[in-house]
């Protein structure tokens, strides 16, 4: 029996297309890029050491004996160290030289060597079809296959044997080349996974910032408004001074609020509470709105955007001060859900569609889902914004078929030449055994196990989305063994089939154990099938290796394939990882920035509300520094959304002591003069801000001490208050950390901005510890090494 005859697919490792005991998605990457190595050196390596055992008995003397090894050894080398290696660039000009060496080592060799040299040839063929365009690297191929049916002739070779020959050295070339290319597919896939997830989180920060400007903008921009009003009003009507200060009160709330709801999981918007609050705002606007909702069963993107365009358009609409009539449409179409929102009064020369205005940012929104969105005015003057979105079954796909359009297009050339491969294993097998001279009804009998093999191959093992580890597939393994050894009792010495194909595949379809202990017991059977045969010693080694080095050929073939199509899936899935961190990245730093700002708003609104019959001096000081933590809030606003600022402690510390002392707190207050890091001056500002939130959270509060020093530790900030309960009762144990380890304050529910200042502490080695002391105050305590 041939090596080609030998040569079948051990398959894969598992049932589920990963490394056996590998479940963690982010192993997998680098396991099979072990895996592809480990394969590569075993079947290169195992056919020059097969070449130069079948060469060294016709060569007698030592020096043609090392001669050989050299060649041989030099070829394993460059293809193991240069061009098997994923990270190699194969189409450099080393990469042609070192072909060149190659093919030198190919032929040369052959002037002393001959017919037992021609196996070499393999190199040749692979190496250039890794190094040369397409086109080229198949004319070298085409070289080594003329080049081995020339030198077989010129030997005197039958026919059938030369046919035979030129097959398996086809074989091999193929096998080279879809090894190297997979471990190389592996390679790329893996360093892949960050560019991909760091891509998706610049999107997320674009969509993070349009929303904070939809959600916040124009409500901290309407305080603004409202308070430059009240200023104003505060010398002719107290009474309207004080009935927009509990409006700027209400809004601040109702923001502080949204800005809670999206620290808690960047909030999904309802479609019909927004259309609510359209015909609620056109009607209180005297607008004659009509509003027709017809959304079904819409997926959570789809429904979300169509909110945010509803809540833009609504918008848009408000800014025009002539609009009598507004229709509002939402309906399915075509497979499509369709959003309108028309209104008249618009002047020809209408401003939603200038540079900067909202609504010029609503097509790419849109278009990221595969949807349309037009915004115009038409001829009858009525302004009409149109939005298309496509319904789930066109949804989702395109993205997923965007993320694993390289690694599909990457593997169709493989996909397409692995049965190519399998399908010369048969030509092999049924070339060898026509030199067998069998009678007639023994060669159909062969033959038609072998195809019988090839189809069951093909239609069910080679399936990607076989469900491998099944009862179905454990009888396919049993059908597949009465096809390979059946026919050896009629055949006996003329037995030809292709027993890899099960070793291999019981690989795929066994437990780990018993997988690997029928691939022992097969290939012992396999051994001792050639001895009995008649075949002598050296033949049974030769062939029984091949066996083994082209079932692991085929098993690297069959389960990288496979593990492309999971490694395409699992960088989705990293992608989402890096997104949902970012997402509560931003979550976090959303709450700790404005969190305070607005607390501070609503406290001073409702202060200035006060003083305002009593002393309108003290009322217009209050006043200005709610303008002021206004247009701070704002610049937070594009702060977060374009990248997270460097907070100033000094103006933290100074903000929260006029703070707390509006509330009646009285404030001691020790800071440090100190220059520090960026990333720790900007972590205990963001520590002093949630501190004193959470000061004036608590209406029994009297005195406050804020305290900056240097320990052996770092830089401490201690925020320590009075007035704190717990049921009615004081807490009598402070919270206190496991050595060496970051503290998780008790008061870290989701969305606490204490729990969340806690990641963001451990995030520079440090600690942060919060609770009540046995004296009743409440100790919020951080220590960043500095």
């Amino acid at each position: 029996m041939s090596p080609v005859a030998a040569l079948e697919p051990a398959a894969e490792l598992s049932a589920t297309a990963e490394p056996r005991g590998t479940t963690a998605a982010d192993r997998r990457p680098r396991l099979a890029a072990y895996l592809a190595a480990a394969i590569i050196v075993v079947v290169v390596t195992g056919f020059s050491v097969i070449g130069v055992v079948n060469l060294l008995p016709r060569s007698v003397d030592a020096f043609h004996a090392g001669y050989a090894v050299v060649a041989a050894a030099a070829l394993l080398a460059i293809q193991l160290l240069w061009f098997s290696r994923p990270s190699t660039r194969l189409d450099s000009p080393a990469g042609r030289a070192l072909f060149a060496v190659m093919a030198a080592l190919a032929y040369v060799p052959l002037l002393t060597f001959g017919l037992p040299w021609v196996s070499m040839l393999v190199y040749v063929g692979s190496t250039g079809l890794l190094v040369f365009p397409r086109r080229y690297g198949w004319v070298a191929v085409v070289v080594a296959l003329l080049s081995t049916a020339a030198i077989y002739q010129v030997f005197g070779v039958k026919p059938t044997n030369t046919f035979y020959n030129v097959f398996g050295i086809l074989f091999y070339i193929l096998v080279f080349y879809l090894l190297s290319r997979l471990a190389r597919m592996v390679h790329e896939l893996h360093a892949a996974r960050t560019e991909l997830a760091q891509r998706a989180v610049a999107e997320q920060r674009l969509a993070f910032a349009r929303d904070l400007h939809d959600l916040l903008g124009l409500s901290l921009s309407a305080i603004a408004l409202k308070g430059e009003l009240v200023t104003r009003l505060m010398r002719k009507s107290a009474e309207r001074a004080k009935a927009e200060l509990g409006e700027i009160t209400a809004t601040a709330q109702r923001t502080l609020s949204d800005v809670r709801a999206v620290s808690h999981g960047y909030r999904e918007l309802s479609l019909e509470k927004e259309s609510r609050t359209a015909e609620s705002l056109l009607s209180a606007s005297e607008i004659a709105v009509r509003i027709h909702l017809d959304q079904g069963d819409l997926p959570v993107q789809v429904r979300t955007l169509l909110a945010k365009v509803l809540r833009e358009g609504v918008t848009n609409v408000l800014r025009y001060s002539d609009v009598e009539h507004c229709e509002i449409d939402v309906r399915h179409q075509d497979g499509k859900v369709v959003l309108e929102i028309v209104n008249d009064g618009v002047a020809a020369d209408d401003p939603a569609l200038a540079p900067g205005s909202a609504l010029t940012a609503l097509p790419d929104e849109v278009a990221a889902l595969g949807g349309s969105a037009t915004a115009k005015t038409g001829a009858d003057g009525r302004f009409r914004l149109h939005v298309e979105l496509p319904l789930p079954s066109g949804l989702g796909a395109a993205a997923a078929e965007d993320t694993g359009e390289r690694s599909e297009s990457a593997s169709k050339e493989i996909r397409r030449l692995l049965p190519v491969v399998m399908v010369l294993m048969g030509i092999g097998a049924t070339a060898h055994l026509v030199q067998l001279a069998p009678r007639p009804w023994e060669i159909a009998l062969a033959i038609g196990s072998i195809v019988a093999l090839l189809a069951l191959q093909f239609s069910y093992f080679n399936r990607p989305s076989t469900q491998l580890r099944s009862a179905q597939s454990y009888g396919m393994l049993l059908v597949q063994a009465c096809l390979i050894y059946l026919p050896l009792l009629p055949l006996g010495a003329n037995w030809v089939s292709l027993p890899g194909l099960l070793i291999g595949n019981a690989l795929l379809v066994l437990p780990p154990v018993a997988g690997w202990a029928f691939f022992v017991l097969n290939i012992a059977a396999f051994a001792e099938i050639q001895r009995l045969s008649g075949a002598d010693l050296t033949s049974t080694i030769f062939y029984t290796a091949a066996t083994v080095m082209t079932s692991l050929a085929v098993f690297g073939l069959l389960w990288l394939v496979r593990l492309v199509t999971e490694l395409a899936a699992t960088r989705r899935r990293l992608a989402e990882m890096a997104l949902a961190e970012e997402r509560l990245r931003f979550a976090r730093d959303l709450h700790d920035l404005l969190g305070m700002s607005l607390s501070a708003i609503a406290l001073k609104s409702e202060l200035t509300a006060r003083v305002l019959p009593l002393d309108r001096d003290r009322a217009a000081e209050e006043l200005s520094e709610v303008l002021g933590l206004t247009r701070q809030a704002l610049s937070d606003v594009r702060s977060v959304a374009s990248g997270y600022r460097e907070l100033s402690l000094d103006s933290e510390s100074r903000t929260a002591k006029s703070v707390l002392a509006a509330a009646d707190v009285r404030v001691r207050m020790e800071m440090l003069g100190d220059e520090l890091p960026t990333p720790v001056r900007t972590v205990l500002a963001v520590v002093l801000r949630e501190g004193v939130t959470n000061v004036l959270r608590h209406s029994k509060v009297e005195s406050c001490e804020i305290a900056m020093r240097r320990t052996d530790g770092g830089i401490c900030l201690d925020i320590v208050n009075d007035g704190v309960e717990r049921n009615g009762q004081r807490a009598e144990e402070p919270v206190v950390p496991e050595p060496g380890t970051a503290a998780v304050p008790r008061d870290s529910s989701p969305g606490s901005g204490i729990g969340n200042l806690s990641h963001r502490v451990a995030d520079l080695g440090g600690e942060l510890t919060a609770g009540v002391e046995p004296d009743g105050r409440f100790r919020l305590r951080a220590v960043v090494p500095a």
